[in-house]
């Protein structure tokens, strides 16, 4: 039934997407949203998979994957580790990735960034990784990544589609159109890079108060509301050699 509805979604609010290929001509950023064992560990957390879920595990491979390039060639990346304090609670959800734990870090295949020069990373205790980087006297540390590494294209890689992705390239979109991000331009979102969770309605009604979330379906349902806020939606990343 799932699938059927999926199916009958990409039919009618289809989500065009294209190749992107990677070159040094374009200053470009990589983004990492939440790569963190607490989303993405199988057992490792509240949020965590309960088991082995080929959308996560393909989603941190081409996380690693493109890090891999970026870190070779020195350019930059940004990366967000949620990370909560134990008094501070995040309705809807379940205490998660709590500070000072192991579901705040980087999964095992990135931990390796915490040594590279051209790695930002970011620990952030809200949904919107943008709001995240605010700072009390006002500056935000990710307009500052972007305009002093003059970036103009930014590729997104992360989880959840649908939640901390969308909500991170929809603040960046408004910030952007507003001026405040120059000088970047786009905001390319790889589909295959980014992954969100599975909850079937046949197990979220016997949680309580939980809300189905479908993967296949909330998946794309964050990449065809991304696509509508003016986000770059793309299937593809190749590198162009020298």
């Amino acid at each position: 039934m799932v699938s059927e509805v999926v199916e009958l979604l990409k039919e009618n609010l289809p989500v065009t997407q294209e190749p992107f290929v990677l070159s040094g001509d374009v200053n470009t950023g990589l983004v990492l949203v939440d790569v963190v064992n607490g989303f993405c560990t199988v057992g490792a957390g509240n949020l965590a998979p309960k088991h082995h879920d080929e959308q996560i595990s393909q989603m941190v491979e081409e996380s690693a994957r493109f890090a891999k390039v970026f870190c070779e060639k020195k350019w930059p990346i940004f990366a967000f580790l949620d990370s909560h304090r134990p008094d501070i609670p995040e309705p809807p959800y379940p205490p998660h990735c709590i500070a000072g734990t192991d579901e705040a870090k980087l999964v095992p295949a990135l931990q390796w960034l915490e040594n590279e020069t051209n790695v930002t990373l970011k620990c952030k205790d809200c949904i919107d990784g943008f709001v995240g980087c605010l700072e009390k006297d006002g500056s935000n540390v990710f307009i500052d990544w972007v305009k002093n590494n003059q970036i103009k294209v930014i590729l997104v890689l992360g989880i959840c589609t649908d939640i901390c992705v969308l909500d991170f390239v929809c603040s960046t979109l408004s910030a952007r159109n507003r001026g405040f991000l120059p000088p970047l331009k786009d905001v390319i979102i790889y589909s295959g890079g980014c992954a969100t969770f599975d909850l079937p309605v046949s197990v979220a009604k016997n949680l309580g108060d939980a809300i189905a979330h479908p993967q296949a379906l909330m998946h794309h349902i964050g990449l065809y509301l991304a696509r509508g806020r003016g986000a770059k939606v793309v299937s593809e990343v190749s590198i162009k050699a020298p």
